[in-house]
């Protein structure tokens, strides 16, 4: 006798058998129970969790004639038809091959007769999406009103392929992918009947490759015991799956995150000598990525990982080590290296480029790492700054008084006589910065840090040291009227303050024209106005984008 392969010796015959779908069994059973079976049901997933199953085990329920409290009995006569295959009642259509109107028309025809052996004629219609519009349409009046002695049951893993006016006649079961740990629970009692020694690892790595899908993990699982006999090694499973190593991933990941290029290209290399396909390679290692993301981030990992406890072990170990900031620029690289990977003419190229991107991602400053340096730096303290080894680490200075802005006339023509002996000026705290010499060294150090207060403090036409004050002079009120607020020149003592080295009081000395001597006058309301103007937030934002400065300011004349 030929050869059953595992996927046809296991399939569930019964509803206990049935891996996985644990709410869709019950309601089935509860159904038959209750006598409240729907004459149309259909049932959706992805391949190979149990639809086409679960409606043949439906159809011997119905037609089952033992005495049994729970049908079916798999031994009467239905029942044992419908297991071999040879029912004269149960019609399975494949909807792919017999998709057309004229198979439907037959169909109708067919059912319009009672059932031959059997209570019930059954109707399996296996990938219904398939089926064309006009073998929908010629489906709806049988499905909405079905003789009493036909039942409809459709199963299809592209659920919005098929039309509404068919859903709203069906009762519908979506049907889950079967959870990791029953999956691998299924393969060991199925190594432990088939009399075949493999490790829980071994299984693992047969269920991950199943995606959730019993059918294809018993494929493999049948291609895994021809290959190794009554001993099955995890090797063995490694090289039959066409698997790598997975703690090369481990490695690379690691050398990643750690800025270790040289490590990852080196891994590459291996791997890409080993003849690995470099998509299914990226992958994998993006499916790493995102476990240590899921590690780092959920207190509770295990329940979305299908990962061995070892596996488990080194993603929380490498999870612990890093911050999400910096994980999440992990993932989004190798993210886009595997979209442009998938276009490309030299994956490997591609995949090199990413790894050199991916190393930066270890170098991302956290967020709150640097809103606390802002903070810091706004409440007052001072700015790092290398000083002479000489300079004794002192208290924290007091902050800075707050600036007073001096608005000064302008000297007249007759210039008074300067004075023989100039007052000696207050001691200096200097450390070796002076005004008058370091001035454009303190305007690119402001430019640093605030563009347009260095253009402002550019405009300045004098600026002096006088004892613990520095005098800054502007000709025109528009060239500071920005400067003047609160917050700025608190800003700006905080530089003065930090670059010279000592405390200093800021003080804006502004040309005001008079009226005496025939010279103009600006008056209290444009000068108000002007301000007013300057200080609209629209303004300040427009200058701060623009990284440039406010240089005059003319009030357009008023419409009566």
């Amino acid at each position: 006798m030929s050869y059953l392969v595992l996927a046809r010796k296991y399939r569930p015959q019964t509803f206990p058998d049935v891996v996985g779908q644990r709410a869709v069994v019950r309601t089935l059973q509860n159904a038959l129970q209750r006598n409240r079976v729907a004459h149309a049901m259909l049932f959706s997933g992805v391949r190979g969790v149990g639809k086409t199953t679960l409606a043949r085990i439906m159809a011997k329920a119905l037609n089952c004639k033992g005495l049994g409290s729970a049908p079916p009995c798999n031994q009467c006569a239905s029942c044992v038809e419908i297991t071999a295959g040879n029912a004269l009642d149960l019609h399975e259509i494949d909807g792919a091959s017999n998709r057309g109107i004229q198979e439907i028309r037959d169909l109708k025809e067919n059912l319009r007769f009672f059932p031959v052996k059997s209570r019930y004629k059954i109707v399996i219609i296996d990938e219904v999406h398939m089926l064309t519009a006009e073998a929908f349409n010629a489906l709806l009046k049988t499905l909405e009103e079905p003789p009493a002695h036909v039942y409809f049951m459709f199963a299809t893993t592209e659920l919005h392929k098929v039309p509404v006016t068919i859903l709203s006649r069906c009762q519908r079961f979506e049907l889950s992918r079967v959870p990791f740990a029953e999956l691998v629970a299924f393969f060991r009692k199925i190594s432990t009947a088939e009399g075949i020694n493999i490790s829980d690892l071994g299984l693992e790595l047969i269920g991950r490759e199943a995606e959730g899908s019993v059918r294809d993990g018993l494929s493999l699982l049948d291609q895994v015991f021809s290959f190794g006999g009554q001993e099955v090694t995890d090797a063995d499973v490694t090289e039959v799956l066409g698997l790598v190593d997975r703690q090369i991933y481990e490695t690379l990941t690691r050398a990643l995150l750690a800025g270790d290029l040289a490590q990852a290209l080196d891994t590459l290399e291996r791997a890409y000598t080993a003849g690995l396909d470099l998509k299914r390679f990226t992958a994998e290692l993006l499916a790493y990525g995102r476990a240590v993301l899921v590690c780092k981030t959920c207190k509770a990992p295990q329940a979305l990982l299908d990962v061995p406890d070892q596996e488990l072990r080194a993603l929380m170990e490498i999870a612990a080590g890093q911050g999400v900031e910096t994980l999440s620029q992990y993932f989004q690289v190798l993210l886009q290296g595997a979209e442009e990977l998938q276009s490309s003419t030299n994956p490997r190229m591609v995949l090199e480029m990413t790894f050199v991107r991916a190393v930066q991602a270890g170098q991302v400053v956290p967020v709150t790492a640097l809103i606390a340096k802002l903070d810091t730096l706004l409440g007052g303290a001072p700015l790092p700054l290398v000083r002479p080894e000489s300079a004794a680490a002192g208290p924290a200075a007091p902050a800075p008084p707050l600036p007073r802005v001096v608005p000064t006339l302008p000297e007249k023509k007759t210039p008074e006589p300067r004075p023989l002996v100039t007052p000696p000026a207050e001691p200096s705290l200097s450390v070796g910065r002076d005004v008058s010499r370091d001035w454009d060294a303190f305007i690119e150090y402001v430019k640093e840090r605030k563009r347009w207060m260095a253009h402002v403090l550019m405009l300045t036409s004098d600026r002096k040291e006088a004892g613990r004050e520095l005098h800054l002079k502007f000709d025109e009120p528009a060239e500071c009227t920005v400067l003047q607020e609160q917050e700025n020149m608190k800003l700006l003592a905080r530089f003065v303050q930090d670059f010279f080295q000592r405390e200093l009081a800021v003080c804006l000395d502004i040309h005001v024209s008079g009226a005496a001597g025939g010279e103009d006058k600006v008056t209290d309301a444009s000068y108000d106005e002007r301000r007013a103007l300057a200080r609209d937030p629209r303004v300040q934002l427009a200058v701060e984008v623009l990284e440039g400065q406010v240089l005059d300011i003319r009030p357009c004349p008023r419409s009566r």
